[in-house]
């Protein structure tokens, strides 16, 4: 019974110091030391038991003194954080394992050291520092107390992830080009040589990064305001545009057309490629050429349509709609399923990563 007048003391106090205005999207608020205020759906405003750091009640700040943020994460959904930790945890080790092992494999196998692999080995390094740049964190933030980030540890975030997505998107240009000189009646080695495949993979880097570098460094020149929370649970840039307190739409516009370039364009050259692709596949005339030939294809074709689903949702949708409850649920699929599936949508059905793994694990059987 105590307990219980304790509480409903506490509630009252609490409402009665809150003295700060709630941004549209922000889910929850902090009052210093006490339990946080949140406020959901089902039952309007509730007590919960996680602290976080003193701050201001204040509405504006200004980066140049670098100050912190904090990470909401999925503190709004209090139920699912356990079962996301697991979920996530297993994905991940996965996502360790998985690429991890496709490019162990495609090194030791000479037989795999074809102009697939090189690219698919690149993938596969991106995608386990793609998600390693986040889901750390993720896991320690769902763990622990403490949601803090520093402004330079969130630029410094947001820009590799803007770098390595940005490569990604580049890259499955470079590999659909590939699958179309492997399936299309063409030289195939003669056309993509050595020195062609490592041009296309720097191309891919340099072109990402310089991306990322163009849209982290407009953002960097923008001022910020409002309350120091980022309701996801990384720095993602539709969420630190939110907090952009001047007129930005020129700004705005460029990023757009960043995104535009880095997004839409390879996604149509991707999409081009495929249907000539399927012309040609077409006109053969053997029944199990074709399955085979759509076979060869059908792996990245999924990885696209997975990646880039989630990517245009994302970011090229204006900003004043962008939701960050449900934003941040999408960047659970790009940021941590995509690349877990990655390993398995390109071995499950190749017979050559299969006969690799089984020479490379009998090999050290026969060592031991």
């Amino acid at each position: 019974m105590a307990a219980v007048l304790n509480t409903g003391s506490l509630w009252h106090q609490s409402r009665e110091r809150l003295n700060v205005t709630l941004q549209t999207d922000m889910d929850a608020v902090v009052l210093g030391d006490q339990p946080i205020l949140t406020r959901t759906l089902a039952n309007g405003w509730g007590l919960r038991s996680r602290t976080y750091p003193q701050r201001k009640a204040s509405r504006n700040f200004n980066t140049s003194f670098r100050e912190d943020f904090i990470l909401v994460g999925f503190s709004d959904w209090p139920q699912l954080e356990l079962a996301l930790f697991v979920f996530i945890s297993i994905f991940y080790s996965l996502t360790l394992f998985g690429n991890t092992t496709i490019i162990t494999v495609s090194r030791l196998d000479h037989r795999l050291h074809t102009p697939r692999y090189f690219f698919l080995c690149h993938l596969s390094f991106l995608d386990l520092c793609y998600t390693t740049s986040t889901v750390p964190q993720l896991l320690i933030n769902l763990h622990g107390s403490d949601q803090t980030i520093t402004y330079g540890g969130c630029m410094a975030q947001l820009f590799i992830f803007l770098a390595l997505g940005s490569t990604e998107c580049v890259l499955l240009v470079v590999m659909a080009f590939d699958r179309y000189a492997a399936v299309c009646p063409l030289h195939y080695m003669a056309i993509m040589h050595p020195c062609l495949c490592q041009a296309l993979a720097a191309t891919s880097w340099v072109g990402g990064f310089m991306n990322s570098a163009v849209q982290a460094g407009l953002l960097m020149a923008m001022p910020l305001c409002g309350l120091h929370y980022l309701n996801h649970f990384f720095c993602e840039m539709p969420v630190l545009l939110k907090l952009a307190c001047d007129d930005t739409q020129g700004t705005e516009v460029k990023m757009f057309v960043a995104r535009v370039i880095i997004l839409v364009v390879p996604a149509a050259l991707i999409l081009g490629s495929y249907v000539v692709i399927a012309q040609a596949v077409l006109r053969i005339n053997s029944t199990d050429g074709r399955r085979k030939a759509f076979g060869t294809c059908g792996s990245h074709i999924l990885v696209v349509s997975l990646f880039y689903g989630s990517g245009i949702y994302t970011y090229l949708q204006p900003i004043h709609s962008y939701s960050q409850s449900e934003g941040k649920f999408v960047a659970l699929f790009y940021t941590i399923v995509t690349p877990m599936l990655n390993p398995l949508i390109y071995t499950l059905r190749n017979k050559d990563v299969k006969r690799a793994l089984r020479k490379v694990l009998w090999k050290g059987r026969d060592l031991g």
